[in-house]
This record gives structure tokens, sequence and C-alpha cells, in this order.
């Protein structure tokens, strides 16, 4: 017997369920060959897999609505689940096919975490990739820039758009001088490197994504590896971007082959680069607007989706700057 476990964390449980139970109650006769057991924020399912990824679509075809329309009625649960799934009920991001799953939903990730644009300015994000091969998100901490931009790229080597997803980092301390790093290469680097395999972790099952690693079909490396190369057939981030200097970001951008997506994150409130180096990022987005294939979204406070502190934190240190 196979278990799938569900987290429900986003919404409200009361309303999911229904008044006494009463969505519950139609979702566990629509599926009688499972057993379905909610506590708190989670939800197990033990049954056989067919069944289970039958209804993993449909369970977050409900969440979806839920979280689009903030309400769910009966009428709601029985028209959903009663909608006929699709061919590969596991790949529910890049079907599209079930009109109640949500436009803004890029990628479903382990145990059925929906990763989705949530502000106007990381759908815009979404929006403009389709248009542009190259695209800076800019923006301060927490609004979700490099979450957005790891969740496209995750999307579009699930899709078999590109063959490879390649994250970089400029390797800068930040404001700290930690000295000596102990370990091989690899384990010199992690550290500056952690929140993107923090996103991944949130996208791709632990042992594919082991795998992914292995084989370099996901491959995280400091900026100056890049130095050389032809990026191509690959989806390319270079996050924290307010880091690089003028002749970095030039030898990153001109790394681009013919059908690479590039995706430059960054935040010029945030430079720890020695005071009298200049950050390549202000030049960038001076001397590249206005060319055809590359855009450039801008983020804000109104985009944070982390604590809801972190949103007057930014404006209380704004006031300072």
């Amino acid at each position: 017997m196979n278990e799938l476990k569900l987290s429900i964390e986003q919404i409200d449980p009361a309303v999911l369920w229904g008044p006494n139970n009463d969505h519950f109650e139609i979702i566990k006769k629509q599926y009688p060959k499972l057993k379905i057991v909610a506590r708190g924020s989670e939800v197990k399912v033990l049954g056989d897999e067919n069944e289970l990824n039958i209804f993993q679509e449909k369970f977050n075809a409900l969440v979806q609505h839920l979280e689009k329309y903030e309400s769910l009625n009966v009428n709601d649960v029985e028209r959903i689940l009663g909608a006929r799934p699709t061919a590969n009920a596991t790949n529910t991001a890049e079907s599209g096919t079930d009109k109640f799953a949500s436009s803004e939903v890029i990628v479903f990730g382990p145990n059925g975490i929906m990763v989705k644009a949530r502000t106007p300015n990381q759908r815009r994000m979404v929006d403009s990739l389709a248009k542009s091969d190259i695209l800076f998100a800019i923006g301060p901490a927490g609004t979700g820039k490099t979450y957005t931009a790891v969740a496209l790229a995750v999307r579009a080597l699930k899709n078999k758009e590109i063959k490879r997803i390649i994250l970089t980092r400029p390797a800068v301390e930040a404001g700290e001088n930690l000295g000596f790093l102990p370990g091989d290469l690899k384990e010199k680097i992690d550290p500056y490197l952690r929140p993107l395999y923090d996103a991944l972790d949130d996208m791709i099952p632990a042992e594919k994504l082991k795998l992914y690693l292995e084989n370099r079909t996901i491959e995280i490396a400091p900026l100056a590896f890049m130095r050389g190369r032809t990026l191509d057939n690959c989806f390319v981030i270079l996050d924290e971007a307010q880091n690089a200097t003028d002749m970095q970001l030039k030898m990153f951008l001109t790394r681009m082959g013919p059908s690479a997506k590039f995706i430059v994150t960054g935040d010029v409130t945030q430079i720890d680069l020695p005071k009298k180096q200049q950050s390549g990022l202000y030049t960038a987005l001076r001397i590249l607007t206005d060319i055809k294939g590359i855009d450039i979204v801008y983020l804000s406070g109104e985009d944070v989706v982390r604590h809801k502190l972190v949103k007057r934190i930014l404006e209380a240190y704004g006031d300072i700057q």
C-alpha cells in the first residue's frame, strides 16, 4: 500500500473541509478505496498508486480553487471532484487541462507542494520570461525573486524545454570575514549557494534532486566557474548579481548559447563588494534597458512573501538609507 502526504499549511482547514466536515465526507465517498486521514496542516492518504495520483490531482484542484477564490462550497467540491482527470495525473502543473487549476501555479513540488507566483510582480516575472530570453529581477530580500526564478527553471526542465539548469552566485561574504573554511572545494563553496539548494528542495523530490546533481542535470557553482564556457540548451540563473563586478557580469551574460534562458536576480540595497568596487548590476541595468529580448522586473516591499515583519523591517531601513 502506498502513502501520500499533502500539506495544507497555506489554507484554512475549516473552509477546506466545510461545515460539519461536509466537504471531507464528500471526498471520502468519492474515493472509497483510499484511507484519508486529516490532522492539522497535513493530509495522509493510503491506497493504490493510480488512485493516489488521481486523488492528488483533484485535491490540488480543490486547494487551488480555495486559494484563488477564498471560498469553497459543496457544489464546488462536487464539480471539481467530478471533473475528468488528466492523462498524466502526476503532472498537473504542466498539463493545464483542469479548468479549476490556478494559472499562477508554476510547478508542483514533493507531497503536493504548490509553487506559484504569489504577487503581481512575481507573475510579471513569469510573463516576461515567456517573451524574453534574459530577465533581470531586481528587488529587496524576501520578495521571492530567486525562488520564482528557480521554479521557472524547474518547470522548463520538467517540460523538457531545456536539458540542464545552472545556478550560480558570486562567492562574496555578506559583511563578514569567515576566514579559512575546511573541506574540499564543494564544501567550501556550498555555504554561499545554500539558498539555491533550499529552493530546489521545495520543488524536486530528494532522491531525484540527488541524481540531478550527481549527473549535472542541475549544476550549482560560483560565478567564477562560468568563465570560458558556452551555456546552451539550459536555464541559467545568476543570483545575488549585485555582488558581481562589471567584468564578471559581462562575462556571465556573454556565456549565453543560442538555446538558453538567463535570469539575473539582485538587490541593489545589499551590496557586499569592497567599498572601492562598483556593482556591475548598476551598469547592466543602465545600458541594457532598451535591448530587445532583455526584460527587467522590479520587485518591491509589496512583493515580500516572508514573515509580515520583513516588509516592515524593509520600510524602516529604507528611512535611514
